[in-house]
């Protein structure tokens, strides 16, 4: 069952639990991972849910380049953290206030928690929630402080999930119920991987009929984003990658045209709108360099603090192009994740076709390591 239920779910009575999961201890350790071992696999105690919390039992939770970035140490997170945003699984308990969802109801989880009520709430995607970016920033839930501990020494949760683990504690605002038949893979994309590359094309880019769409930056996320933009009637869609195997990969998911940056700026590339996903400037700069008279560029990467690029303002006046920052793809996930549903279940959306493996939560290290080398998509660990 999806949406709000129309009676008072059951509370189901749980104590605390024991959970194994994939702790990062350090940032910036040295490659490769799978030797430095940055991430360790953990017994942690969880508290039992309680306000509007939910006790998950996790099924699968996708490896994002939001993990690896706190792992190298670009986007300092307090550590102990337990990682991992990107994830599935099945209420098993829920707290006294919570409203949203049932016990036994499968959820995606979602990475910014929405508190409804601030000024970032109310633009309907277009801005982050103030509260839960702050207790994102802090590694607490949004209902304030940490459900998990080892030793009684407190652990910090990633973004507000924590999915790395077979078991997770979230505020129900995190995770958004799906009918059973999605599978759990799928669902776990659906709640990063899709909501923000395709979320960035649906929200941000808005593409009409006749545009092109490029899409610079074809890991996880730039190929969710050429899976959505493919999804749109007549559209012409293009991949920019400086990997030949990710250029031929675009091609094999139904890109109209896959170049290389170069390529596509030497062939006058002049896109309607053009969504950056790589995280780096030079992605960013090509991104800008590719968009057409009246385009717009759409950055969704999430590069080094400090980071900075070099654009041309004489051609954004002159070309009346515009550029946009699109976190969470500017969603608002109770509304777009089961829009993202109904188009996989059309097969306008086959976002299985991004799972490159599937992995042990042992392996995580090892898995950090494919996704710095640009060896997967996105791999997917199975409880």
């Amino acid at each position: 069952m999806t949406g709000r239920p129309s009676v008072r779910p059951p509370v189901a009575s749980v104590d605390g639990v024991k959970i194994t999961a994939a702790v990062l201890e350090v940032l910036g350790a040295k490659r490769p991972y799978a030797s430095s071992t940055p991430l360790t696999v953990a017994e942690l105690d969880l508290e039992p849910p309680t306000g509007r919390e939910v006790l998950v039992r996790m099924e699968a939770a996708g490896i994002c380049h939001s993990d690896l970035s706190v792992v190298d140490g670009n986007r300092p997170r307090p550590v102990p953290m337990l990682l991992g945003h990107e994830a599935c699984g099945r209420v098993e308990a829920v707290g006294p206030d919570a409203t949203q969802v049932m016990v036994g109801q499968r959820v995606v989880m979602t990475f910014l928690p929405r508190c409804g009520e601030c000024d970032g709430c109310r633009t309907d995607g277009i801005r982050p929630c103030v509260r839960g970016s702050a207790s994102n920033e802090a590694g607490h839930l949004i209902g304030g402080g940490s459900r998990l501990s080892r030793g009684g020494e407190p652990v910090s949760h990633h973004l507000g999930v924590s999915g790395f683990a077979t078991h997770a504690v979230v505020d129900e605002r995190s995770v958004v119920p799906v009918d059973d038949d999605v599978p759990p893979g799928v669902a776990a994309v659906l709640g990063c991987a899709v909501l923000t590359g395709g979320g960035a094309v649906l929200n941000a880019g808005r593409p009409r009929p006749g545009d092109t769409v490029a899409v610079v930056g074809l890991g996880g996320v730039g190929m969710a984003a050429l899976l959505t933009a493919l999804s749109v009637d007549d559209v012409t869609v293009v991949g920019v990658d400086a990997a030949p195997d990710k250029v031929a990969a675009a091609r094999d998911l139904g890109a109209h045209r896959a170049l290389a940056p170069a390529e596509a700026v030497e062939q006058g590339l002049a896109a309607d709108v053009v969504i950056e996903a790589a995280g780096n400037v030079r992605a960013f700069e090509t991104a800008v360099e590719v968009t057409g008279p009246g385009g717009r560029t759409v950055t969704v990467g999430l590069p080094p603090a400090a980071a900075l690029a070099s654009i041309s303002p004489l051609r954004l006046v002159a070309g009346g192009r515009s550029i946009i920052g699109s976190y969470l793809g500017s969603a608002v996930p109770s509304r777009d994740i089961p829009a993202f549903v109904e188009l996989w279940r059309a097969g306008r959306l086959p976002v299985e076709r991004l799972i490159t493996s599937t992995i042990a939560l042992a392996d995580v290290n090892e898995g950090m390591d494919d996704l710095a080398d640009g060896r997967a998509l996105r791999q997917v660990i199975a409880f």
